[in-house]
This record gives C-alpha cells, sequence and structure tokens, in this order.
C-alpha cells in the first residue's frame, strides 16, 4: 500500500513545472500504431504509471520504443504485429482501450478486454463501438472481451449520444484510414482533442473542424512518422493553483495554456484567488484575503472539468459560507467527501449535489485515495490540515502526477512518501 505522509499549516511558495498532459500523451501514444513508416518523436511525455502501461502495450503489439528518459519517447510502428491487446496491461488503465481504433485501421481487426482505471462511476465504451460499427466493422462482445474486424472501414456520419473525448478520439483514429470522409457530430471539444488531431495531421492525415463539435476526416491511404509538442496538463495546472490559493505564498506554475482552463479560473476567482498572468504561458497565485463560498456544475469541455471537482470541494472547505457543487459527467465522483468529513470538514452529498459548509478546521488523519482525482484533493486538504495527514492507495495519485511529492516539498510542504506495507 502506498502512503504519502503529509504535515500541514506550511505556507507555499515558489515555482513549479507543469508536465505535459497525460490525457493528451496517451491517445497521442495509441495513435503512433497509425505511422506505417519513420519514426515518431513525442515531448514532453509525463513519466506516469499509466505512461509506462501505453509503452508497455504498445511494445507487446511491436512497436519499437526508445526514451532519452527525461520526457522525450520515439515510436517506430512500422513491424507492427499484433491486434490483441494482453488483459494484464488493459486492466491496469482505461485508456488501453484507445488501441483499438487504431489497431482497427492498420489491420483490419483488435481484440481488447474491457478497460479497468478509476472506479468513478460508468464508464461504458459502447460509443466506441457503435462508431467502429457505423465505420464498417463488425463487433462482437463476449465474456469480457471486445472484438472489431473490418476488411476495409469506410467513411460515416456518427453522431455521438454525448460528448465522449474517448469515443472521439478512437472513431477520429479508424478514421483517418478509412476510404471516403467521416463526420463525427457532437463530438467533444477538449484541447487534448485538438492536440491529437494535429498530431494525426502532421502524420497526414485530412482533419478538419477538431475543437468544434463537428469534426470531419477525410481518409488516406497511409500515415508516417513525425515530431509532436504534447499539451501541458491543465489539471495538474489546476491542481498546484489550488495548492497555492490553499497554502501559499506567491505560487508561479507553467508553462500552461490559459486559454484551455478559463473555467477553472472563473470559478476560482470568484471563489476570491488572487490569480494573476505575469508572463505568458505563467500563472501566479497571490495570498488572498477571504475565500468565498460559491455554486459550480461541471460539464464536458468547455465547462467546469470533473477532473478538477474534488480538487475544487477541497478549497471549498476553506471558504466562507455555502458552496454547493454539481457533478454531472460521473455519478460516483464523491467518493472524497467521506474521507474529508473525516478530517473535519461540514460536507452533504445528496446525489449529484454536494453542498459544503465553511471555513472547517482540518485535522489530519488516515484517509484513502479512492481515486486519481480523490488523492490530489486529500493531500491538498492535508496542506492546511492540523497535524499529520497519510493518504493511502496513493498509487492512485502517481497515475496522473509528476513527482508530486517533489514539486510540493520544492515549494514549502513538509511531504514525504512511507515505506509500502
Amino acid at each position: 500500500m502506498a502512503r504519502i505522509l503529509i504535515r500541514g499549516e506550511r505556507q507555499l511558495s515558489g515555482q513549479v513545472a507543469i508536465s505535459g498532459a497525460k490525457n493528451a500523451a496517451l491517445p497521442i501514444l495509441a495513435a503512433s500504431i497509425l505511422a506505417g513508416e519513420g519514426e515518431n518523436c513525442l515531448a514532453p511525455i509525463p513519466w506516469l504509471n499509466d505512461v509506462i502501461v501505453m509503452l508497455d502495450l504498445l511494445q507487446s503489439l511491436g512497436l519499437e520504443i526508445e526514451t532519452d528518459g527525461v520526457g522525450t519517447v520515439y515510436v517506430r510502428a512500422a513491424n507492427l504485429i499484433g491486434w490483441e491487446a494482453p488483459y494484464e496491461l488493459v486492466n491496469r488503465m482505461r485508456a488501453s482501450v484507445l488501441i483499438m481504433g487504431p489497431l482497427l485501421a492498420r489491420l483490419g481487426r483488435a481484440r481488447i478486454s474491457l478497460p479497468g482505471g478509476c472506479a468513478i462511476g460508468s464508464r461504458p465504451i459502447d460509443l466506441h463501438l457503435r462508431g467502429f460499427h457505423a465505420l464498417g466493422a463488425e463487433v462482437q462482445a463476449n465474456h469480457g472481451y471486445v472484438e472489431v474486424q473490418a476488411q476495409k472501414l469506410q467513411g460515416a456520419y456518427i453522431y455521438l449520444d454525448y460528448p465522449s473525448v474517448g469515443a472521439t478520439e478512437n472513431i477520429m483514429m479508424a478514421a483517418t484510414l478509412a476510404e471516403g470522409t467521416t463526420v463525427i457530430e457532437n463530438a467533444a471539444a477538449e484541447p487534448e482533442i485538438i492536440n491529437l488531431a494535429e498530431f494525426l495531421n502532421n502524420m497526414g492525415a485530412r482533419i478538419s473542424g477538431y475543437g468544434t463539435d463537428r469534426i470531419e476526416i477525410e481518409g488516406v491511404e497511409h500515415l508516417r512518422g513525425t515530431k509532436q509538442v504534447v499539451i501541458p496538463d491543465r489539471i495538474e495546472a489546476a491542481t498546484y493553483l489550488i495548492a497555492g490559493a490553499l497554502a501559499g505564498g506567491k505560487v508561479t506554475i507553467g508553462p500552461v495554456d490559459t486559454g484551455a482552463m478559463r473555467a477553472v479560473l472563473a470559478k476560482l476567482q470568484e471563489a476570491g484567488c488572487n490569480i494573476v498572468s505575469e508572463r505568458d504561458n505563467e500563472l501566479t497565485v497571490l495570498p488572498s484575503a477571504c475565500l468565498q463560498g460559491i455554486d459550480a456544475r461541471t460539464l464536458p469541455y468547455p465547462g467546469f472539468p470533473t477532473d478538477v471537482q474534488p480538487q475544487l470541494i477541497a478549497i471549498l472547505t476553506q471558504a466562507h459560507g455555502a458552496s454547493l457543487v454539481t457533478e454531472t459527467v460521473f455519478e460516483n465522483r464523491f467518493q472524497h467527501v467521506p474521507e474529508l468529513c473525516r478530517m473535519g470538514a461540514q460536507i452533504k452529498v445528496s446525489g449529484r449535489q454536494a453542498l459544503v459548509r465553511g471555513p472547517s478546521r482540518l485535522t489530519g488523519t488516515t484517509v484513502t485515495a479512492t481515486d486519481l482525482r480523490a488523492g490530489a484533493a486529500l493531500i491538498l486538504a492535508g496542506l492546511v490540515a492540523q497535524g499529520e495527514t497519510i493518504v493511502t492507495n496513493a498509487y492512485h495519485i502517481d497515475r496522473g502526477y509528476v513527482q508530486i511529492v517533489e514539486k510540493l516539498r520544492a515549494l514549502g510542504a513538509d511531504i514525504e512518501r512511507l515505506p509500502d506495507i
């Protein structure tokens, strides 16, 4: 059992380097399968457990992987031979499902077990499969496995019932090598989608409309290797902004894409956080006089991201008055609330809404990270809690944050990893 110890009530100050976005790096790595020739040079790739699993998965399919150890990964997919993903790797990471579209496009076949990942609610892959079926693939699902086959994919009009990021990415990747034109309506518009589409276009794909709810893909015969810059992690950036606002002197983060963080910045500023941009691609949070309660609702991009909801609740425990947070994306994403309440937070959950009253005097205790972002929220709470907080199941946190202990310690936090049990 991985554990992190935080001794609270230390002021933070300094600078934090934001890593490449995991949610951009994983689909880009999966898309490397599509390059029938040449080499893909990708950077900065965040060295996270999920990324390591993806690299292992790609190698199991015959791809050649090299890395310089500091964030650049080289991928060669000319010798792609495998079309079935090993269960032991897929079970460790939900993003494994993203290899289905590229494998289907390159080899005409893909087989994968139903993916694992954080238990934050129902996340079926039916939208992925409906998209593949619309492109002409035969879909079979039996005994926990999904298999798709097609002699040749054909362009199609695909309407998504929900703007799913994963489904948009998977269908977009599959359609790059299909015959004819594919239109994805009600597509996701996240910055990570844009980053992936730019990568595919750099490989020779013909994609337009990305960043809107209507994406058009004109199929091509083959793709080749290229270079791609991975965007900064906007969720990591939001987490450190909240850390600075909770326990800060002056904390600067960068690089960041401020445009991709508008919803988060608007809500933090509404709560009274003093956030300024002194340089391009940087944000600084300054000490705030008094935090105030706010209402917030998670929504698909460009709305407030569900991946920042737990961290937002952590800071709202220190805000004056009542806050109402509504979760519309995942039905089981308040698992961090009982743990925060054990530290002294005043939070009541009813259905998909959490009522937070503050400010609360938090006291350190042993709490459990039930998922990636819940773990981040508990660390944030530990930064302002009196005494010692121990966050167990910290392996969840390591799936999404590069060297979080070292980065917080550099800001002045009293934080360390404890020996695994």
